[in-house]
């Protein structure tokens, strides 16, 4: 047997694994079969092939947050249905990590979580006046930690 025929076996071989594991991947991940920007909403809506959808504000997305209405509305579904793509903006997005609410980076969520942190609400503004009428912010205890 020539060395060749091993290495053309091989490749057969893992041709496939590979879609032995996008099989099982279609089946057991969300697939999407169209998506669209929605520039009456502001979002970016996903059309999943199980009959569910997905909507997301393109400002919570790092990569699209100044992006125009025009860029948005460029965005393509990859060909496996997991991904979407923005050509213009150089950007792609896996679709089961955006559906578990990851929208970049460690460090882009992090800076997502701080502006979170740092919102004011009248919700808030009475919480801190209670708290401040009782001594401030309750103390941490070892309990706590």
């Amino acid at each position: 047997m020539k060395n060749t025929d091993l290495n053309e076996e091989r490749l057969k071989d893992e041709i496939a694994q590979a879609r032995s594991a996008a099989q099982v991947a279609d089946a057991s991940e969300p697939r999407a079969q169209s998506v669209h920007y929605d520039c009456k909403s502001g979002q970016t809506v996903i059309e999943l092939q199980n009959g569910a959808s997905f909507l997301f504000p393109p400002e919570l997305v790092q990569g699209l947050v100044d992006a125009s209405p025009d860029d948005l509305a460029q965005v393509e579904l990859t060909p496996s249905g997991e991904g979407l793509h923005w050509e213009t903006l150089d950007v792609d997005l896996s679709i089961p990590s955006l559906i578990l609410g990851i929208f970049g980076t460690k460090a882009w969520m992090a800076e997502l979580g701080s502006r979170g942190g740092s919102v004011t609400s009248t919700a808030k503004a009475r919480a801190a006046r209670q708290n401040g009428k009782r001594g401030g912010r309750p103390r941490k205890t070892a309990q706590d930690t």
